[in-house]
């Protein structure tokens, strides 16, 4: 069910097929904004395209779970899932005049509206400047439970989209195995995310995927630490 590259194309394909809905004018410019945010970002290894094997894999992977779980699926949910890492990159819209002349929240409410923007901004993460700790550590640690606390009192839609956006980082990282993000999204998964998935309502297609996406992680990761011990 679930995939970890596509192409725009394939997500269009999707959307009109499978979902049955028309490419209106709504979901052509979330697409157009990706693209002008996202379009020259490279994921972890320094070559994939992050529009490729994240933005469009991750908005195939949440309608595909509306349409097996016969959810409602309406056109603010695939803009959600196309936008929701353009708040954690909006100094790299490209629309500047735009973005100077309201402030890029006040623009982006304005252009896809009250819902989409409450989904985006609640899965941004915060600066760490937000939280108090008396090292960078501490600061992290704070971070991480609020954010935890944000997600669990959320919505249907920002579950899913955060699941399949998690998902679709662990299965990444594990092809860049000596990345710090391995160890992280390790214990991430341990403090929150496989719980998070079996909280109501529970998603177990989501639990299977993230397990075992952490049990490779955790694999990798001890390979990593005997080679580090045979060589030291």
């Amino acid at each position: 069910m679930f995939i970890d590259s596509a192409t725009k194309e394939e997500l269009i394909f999707v959307i009109e097929n499978e979902a049955k809905m028309k490419v209106d004018s709504f979901i052509e410019s979330a697409i157009s904004m990706a693209e002008e945010v996202h379009v020259a970002v490279k994921r972890e290894d320094s070559v994939s395209s992050f529009l490729e094997t994240h933005i469009w894999p991750v908005t195939i992977n949440v309608i595909r779970h509306y349409l097996s779980a016969n959810k409602l699926l309406t056109t603010l949910q695939i803009v959600s899932t196309i936008l929701h890492d353009v708040m954690e990159d909006d100094e790299k819209i490209l629309d500047v005049y735009a973005s100077k002349s309201y402030g890029f929240d006040a623009y982006f409410l304005h252009r896809f509206g009250d819902y989409v923007y409450k989904v985006t901004t609640t899965l941004k993460v915060k600066p760490l400047s937000n939280f108090e700790g008396t090292t960078e550590e501490d600061r992290q640690s704070e971070r991480f439970r609020n954010y935890c606390n944000t997600l669990s009192q959320s919505d249907y839609d920002v579950k899913v989209i955060k699941l399949a956006d998690r998902l679709n980082n662990m299965r990444f990282i594990s092809k860049v195995p000596h990345h710090d993000k391995v160890k992280r999204y390790m214990k991430e998964a341990e403090d929150f995310f496989l719980a998070y998935c079996l909280l109501s309502p529970r998603m177990d297609e989501f639990y299977a995927q993230i397990r075992k996406a952490y049990q490779e992680l955790k694999e990798l990761s001890e390979n990593k630490d005997e080679v580090f011990v045979k060589h030291h």
